[in-house]
């Protein structure tokens, strides 16, 4: 293939292509690549039009060496960075009369955002861990000596022991919990279920600790039934997950309200649904914070959490439940006025 047809075929590809001769002059750059590298490199020096030691390396490998390398290349932009892997290919193209290296860019930035949320999770999930086991190893020491013959001290501290220890199983069962519904999450429940039926029995076994928490459930509800498909146990998570938070966190207004209402058509979802809100009249969030609330570990107040019994994976929980059902979480708040949070998902039909 002669030079001026490689030229062609390199100038309609999507993918940023270079080719670099033997004299480290860029020989061919295509429209994508001078947009990455933001000016056309064509007869520079690839040094002055890369700029990176890892890339640079890269492409001296594929040129000297003879060898094809891998590095990875970096573009910021404004809010974020992308991440290319930099691909160099040494070629011989003796009827094009010319040798060098193909160098071509593609981006994994998603490739390098989950690598990223694995890190952040195991260094979350680190320390969470971390907190209560120095607690415990700090008071079985204290209880090893100097508080062993204080009964006093002995049950403080025993107390304190037992309310890290089951903060520590709160959050190794949230991790199981959100494994298994991200495992299941693409697999959408099969069973009818009484969707109104699975929000009565959250209600009722949380009514007991809103009483004693001085809040009132305010409860609107169809009667009847209404069915739909769904995961009754993991419905009892997202509306026990919800019904809490609102008691725990937004209870200081006194009241929280449960109101289910069903829909006809819903935006994005085929069919019928149910909409339920469940709206406490505390302080409220920022709206700052409502993008990241459903993230793993992401709390507006890490020590109010932490001293409520969160493990700050709840909602997270709650997003892929209803993820899994093809249905909609939203959240809205106003500072020193309440939140509101809202599940919306499919049902066959109305209540009798």
């Amino acid at each position: 293939m002669e030079f001026g047809q490689i030229r062609a075929v390199i100038a309609q590809l999507p993918q940023p292509l270079l080719i670099v001769g033997d004299t480290d002059r860029v020989l061919v750059a295509n429209q994508a690549a001078a947009e990455l590298l933001g000016s056309d490199p064509e007869g520079r020096n690839y040094v002055s039009a890369i700029r990176q030691p890892a890339a640079l390396d890269c492409i001296g490998t594929a040129l000297r060496l003879r060898r094809r390398a891998e590095a990875n290349y970096l573009r910021a932009g404004v809010s974020s960075e992308t991440t290319y892997r930099l691909l160099a290919l040494p070629v011989s193209a003796a009827e094009a009369g010319f040798e060098g290296a193909v160098v071509s860019f593609e981006d994994i930035s998603h490739v390098a955002d989950a690598e990223q949320m694995r890190r952040d999770f195991i260094a979350n999930v680190s320390h969470e861990m971390r907190s209560p086991l120095t607690a415990l190893t700090g008071f079985i020491e204290t209880l090893q000596g100097a508080a062993r013959d204080d009964p006093a001290a002995r049950d403080r501290f025993l107390e304190i022991m037992q309310r890290e220890a089951a903060r520590m199983n709160r959050l190794v069962g949230d991790l199981l919990s959100l494994t298994r519904v991200e495992v299941d999450e693409r697999v959408r429940p099969r069973a009818e279920i009484d969707v109104l039926g699975v929000i009565r029995g959250s209600i009722a076994a949380l009514r007991p600790m809103a009483e004693a928490a001085g809040v009132r459930l305010d409860v609107a509800l169809p009667e009847g039934e209404l069915r739909g498909p769904g995961d009754a146990d993991q419905l009892t998570q997202v509306f026990h997950n919800l019904i809490e938070n609102a008691v725990k966190y937004g209870g200081s207004g006194g009241v929280v309200e449960l109101r289910a209402t069903r829909l006809d058509q819903m935006a994005g979802l085929r069919g019928p649904a149910l909409r339920v809100d469940v709206t406490d009249h505390g302080e409220g969030i920022d709206p700052v914070h409502i993008p990241r609330l459903t993230e793993r570990f992401y709390r507006v107040d890490s020590d109010r959490s932490r001293e409520k019994g969160g493990t700050g994976l709840g909602l997270a929980i709650v997003k892929h439940i209803v993820n899994r059902h093809r249905g909609r979480f939203q959240i809205e708040s106003e500072t020193g006025r309440g939140s509101t949070f809202s599940v919306i998902i499919p049902v066959l039909g109305a209540a009798p």
